[in-house]
């Protein structure tokens, strides 16, 4: 009989955010192709949030229902009760006690209980995994733990949580470290890598790129792919620009996403007028055409754990100019790949967009570089969990 995993996680698409946490949804579909997957996909509630829809995620998400198949997985999105800006540390209690009777209901049909996101999914996971009688798995992304753990209440919860885990997921050998700091056991902690669709990233003719996304053939470009959040280091890379594009005259910069920073982003960007472009969210199958169409691509964040926009670039052939943050030094190993910048350094990150967009690069030589594919990662993630349940059976 296949493996019954459950999985927990408020990070994953719905019908109101489609494009939400991509990486989740791919490798989870990817796991639902080797093993029985259902995922409890939350929606944050709280009383009055259906009277501020205007004004709060919560009542923006409203809308979505509460069934759901997304990417042939069965999708539920159970509401689960937080207390919006103050309420941090009782969110692993509060997502428990929201969820606690439909889980137990799935009690006889699961082997396994994954909470993919550590605060508040994962801590919920490992209560309601003890509740039902299965191994909980807490799967780690970056910010859950290099971000959250900062805050008191949810380090408390955290350094709780994670060693009563039978296994801890992270997506790179610093984040493990993270993980260790919080008391989590060496040895219940696995690395298992982000994936890439090799069907899309995929090394394409630039011009044929440009052609097909409406950008100019000539000069280079320099594509910005992620959230329009301040931690994303895009003021930073705004600077930065703004530092070289005199010199650089044949630069332009592309910013692809969404998010609460863009228009304070877009009013910053005004001076320099044509040379900045906003394109706003666009579907997974868009990107790699931007990226094959850019001349680099770069990534400035604050923190992270293992970028998946790293691994993709890499994947269409393009180098990357990135924080030495997190992961990114286990992805960006050679010069050929591209370069490294403190965080919050404009300075610095101007000369390397200057220097890396000045270079030939060799897109094939780089995209070998760029790591395994969804169905590589899935089968990985699928060990991890066999092992928690062959050891907790035995």
């Amino acid at each position: 009989m296949p493996l019954r995993v459950l999985v927990i996680t408020r990070i994953f698409p719905n019908a109101v955010e489609p494009l939400s946490s991509p990486f989740n949804r791919q490798q989870f579909a990817a796991l639902g192709r080797l093993c029985d997957v259902e995922v409890m996909a939350t929606i944050p509630w709280f009383p009055a949030a259906s009277l501020l829809g205007r004004w709060t995620k919560s009542g923006a998400l409203r809308a979505v229902p509460s069934r759901d198949v997304i990417d042939g997985l069965p999708v539920t999105h159970p509401r689960v009760l937080y207390v919006p800006k103050y309420g941090a540390g009782l969110s692993g209690a509060l997502e428990a006690a929201s969820l606690l009777r439909a889980v137990v209901a799935r009690k006889e049909r699961v082997d396994v209980v994954l909470g993919s996101w550590a605060y508040p999914d994962g801590a919920a996971a490992v209560a309601l995994a003890r509740m039902i009688g299965v191994p909980a798995v807490i799967k780690a992304h970056g910010s859950d733990l290099n971000v959250l753990s900062s805050m008191r209440g949810v380090r408390a919860n955290l350094a709780l949580a994670l060693p009563r885990a039978s296994r801890v997921v992270v997506v790179s050998e610093a984040l493990g470290e993270q993980a260790v700091a919080l008391g989590v056991d060496r040895r219940r902690i696995a690395v298992v890598s982000n994936g890439i669709d090799r069907a899309l990233f995929t090394v394409r003719d630039q011009r044929a790129a440009r052609d097909a996304v409406g950008w100019r053939r000539d000069g280079r470009m320099v594509l910005y792919c992620g959230r329009m959040v301040r931690e994303k280091g895009i003021f930073e890379l705004l600077e930065a620009f703004a530092r070289i594009a005199e010199a650089e005259p044949d630069l332009s910069l592309a910013m692809l996403g969404d998010g609460p920073a863009r228009a304070e982003a877009e009013a910053i960007a005004r001076p320099l007028g044509e040379r900045v472009t906003f394109l706003g969210a666009r579907p997974l199958p868009e990107v790699p055409v931007w990226m094959s169409a850019s001349s680099i691509v770069t990534l400035p964040s604050h923190n992270e754990g293992s970028p998946n926009v790293v691994r993709e670039a890499l994947a269409c052939g393009r180098p990357v100019v990135a924080t030495a943050i997190g992961g990114i030094p286990e992805l960006l190993t050679s010069p050929m790949l591209g370069e490294m910048v403190p965080v919050r350094d404009p300075e610095a990150l101007a000369r390397a967009l200057a220097s890396v967009a000045a270079r030939p690069f060799d897109a094939t030589r780089i995209a070998a570089s760029c790591g395994g594919s969804w169905e590589d990662s899935a089968a990985s993630l699928l060990a991890v969990l066999e092992d928690a349940h062959r050891e907790y059976v035995t």
